[in-house]
C-alpha cells in the first residue's frame, strides 16, 4: 500500500493513480489529489477532477465498506433499540447527549479545516509549522491555545494543518496544547476550579512544549515519519508580502469560495468523521453503564485512583467543554486535583480517536510515540498535584 502525498489516504498501487516525478513514483486516490500535487510542484495541471474519489461513493465500492455509513447504522440501531428495550435506553440517551454537545464544535472544526484548505497556501504552513526549530513548537502551542474548537473539532483542524505541510512534532504540540489549554476553555476552567485552574492550564502547555521538543529529536533521528506534504519554501520567502500579492491579484468569487471550502471540508470529514463517531459511541457506553459511585470508590487521590482515572479517560473522550464539568465532579467527590488533571490530559494523549487519526494520516510511529512520551508526564504531574493540593 502506498500513501497519497496530498490527503494521506492509503492507496492500492494496483488501482491508484500513478504519477512519476523526478524518477520517483507517487500514487493518488483521485485526480483531484494529483492535480493539487502538480500545483504544489509547479507542474501544469490538466484540470482533471474536482472532488476526491474518497469524498464520494466510489463506483463498485460496497456500501458496507463505508465506515461513516456503518457508524450511522450503529447509531440508528442504538436509538431504535433504546426506544423499544429498557436496557438500551441509557445508551441512546447518553449518545443523544453527546451528539448535542459535540455536533457544533465538530462542524466548526470541519468548516475551519475547509477554510484552511481553500485559503492558506501550503508554503505558509510549511514555513511556520514545519521548520526543524524550537520556535516551531512554540508557534504550534500558541496556535493550539488560541483555537476555540473542542477536542473533536481540533482533530479535523490538526489533520488539515498536516495536509498543508505541518511537521509531525508541530501537529503533536498543537493537539496537546488544545483543547485543554485553549483560551475559551481556560475561562471555563477558572469558573470551576478557581486559581487551581492556572495549574492545570500551565501544566498542559508545559507538556505540549516538552512533547513537541522530544518529537523534534525523534524526527531528527528518523524515528518518526516525515510529512510528504511539506512544500519547499525559499529562504527569503515572506508570508506578509506573498499574502499581499495574492490579495491584490485575486478576484473574490463567492461561488468558488463556497465550493472550495465545501470540497475541503468534505475531504476532511471522510478522514476524521468515522473516528469521531466511534469515539463518541464508546464514550456513550461508558456513560450509560458505568456503575454509580465508581468515582468516589475507585478514583481517590492514590496511585490506583490515578490509574483508574487514566483508564476511564482513555475511553471517555468527549468535547472538552463537556469533559471539564466531569473533571470538576471528580475533584468535588474525591478532592484529588491530580485525578482531575489526569482525566483532562490523559483523555487527549490516550484517546483512541486521536491515536487512530495519527496512525492513519501521519504514521504509526508518531501515533505510538504520543502516549509513550506524554502519558508518563501526565501521571507524574497528577501524582505531584495530589501530594501538594
Amino acid at each position: 500500500m502506498a500513501v497519497d502525498p496530498i490527503c494521506g489516504m492509503n492507496v492500492d498501487e494496483k488501482t491508484g493513480i500513478k504519477f512519476n516525478l523526478g524518477g520517483k513514483d507517487y500514487y493518488f486516490c483521485s485526480n483531484h489529489c494529483l492535480e493539487k500535487f502538480k500545483k504544489q510542484n509547479k507542474i501544469e495541471a490538466s484540470g482533471l477532477g474536482e472532488i476526491c474519489n474518497h469524498c464520494v461513493p466510489q463506483t463498485g465500492q460496497p456500501l458496507w465498506k463505508n465506515k461513516v455509513l456503518i457508524m450511522f447504522t450503529v447509531y440508528t440501531l442504538s436509538f431504535v433499540l433504546g426506544y423499544f428495550l429498557k436496557f438500551f435506553a441509557p445508551l441512546s440517551m447518553a449518545l443523544w447527549m453527546y451528539i448535542q454537545k459535540i455536533t457544533i464544535p465538530v462542524l466548526f472544526g470541519l468548516f475551519l479545516g475547509g477554510v484552511i484548505d481553500w485559503v492558506v497556501p501550503s508554503e505558509y504552513i510549511s514555513l511556520i509549522l514545519a521548520q526543524k526549530r524550537k520556535r516551531t513548537i512554540i508557534y504550534s502551542v500558541v496556535t493550539g491555545f488560541l483555537m476555540s474548537a473542542c477536542s473533536h473539532g481540533i482533530l479535523a483542524i490538526a489533520i488539515q494543518l498536516y495536509k498543508k505541510g505541518a511537521s509531525p512534532p508541530a501537529v503533536v504540540a498543537f493537539l496537546l496544547a488544545s483543547p485543554w489549554a485553549n483560551l475559551p476553555l481556560t475561562i471555563l476552567m477558572f469558573g470551576f476550579f478557581g486559581f487551581k485552574a492556572f495549574v492545570i492550564v500551565f501544566s498542559a502547555v508545559v507538556i505540549a512544549l516538552i512533547s513537541g521538543y522530544v518529537f523534534l529529536l525523534l524526527e531528527s533521528k528518523g524515528l518518526i515519519e516525515r510529512n510528504p506534504n511539506t512544500a519547499a519554501v525559499p529562504e527569503n520567502f515572506s508570508v506578509i508580502a506573498d499574502a499581499g500579492k495574492r490579495i491584490r491579484e485575486s478576484e473574490f468569487n463567492l461561488f468558488a469560495a463556497i465550493k472550495g471550502i465545501w470540497n475541503g471540508s468534505l475531504s476532511l470529514a471522510n478522514m476524521v468523521l468515522w473516528w469521531i463517531m466511534l469515539g463518541m459511541f464508546l464514550s456513550s457506553l461508558v456513560a450509560a453503564y458505568l456503575p454509580a459511585g465508581f468515582m468516589s470508590e475507585y478514583m481517590g487521590p492514590t496511585i490506583l485512583g490515578l490509574l483508574a482515572t487514566l483508564a476511564l479517560a482513555t475511553v471517555m473522550e468527549i468535547c472538552s467543554e463537556g469533559t471539564a464539568p466531569l473533571a470538576f465532579e471528580i475533584f468535588r467527590q474525591t478532592g484529588a486535583l491530580g485525578n482531575s488533571f489526569v482525566f483532562l490530559m490523559a483523555g487527549v494523549v490516550t484517546d483512541y480517536t486521536e491515536i487512530g487519526l495519527l496512525w492513519t494520516n501521519v504514521g504509526p510511529r508518531t501515533a505510538v510515540w504520543l502516549p509513550v512520551i506524554a502519558v508518563p508526564q501526565v501521571v507524574l504531574l497528577g501524582w505531584i498535584f495530589n501530594l501538594i493540593f
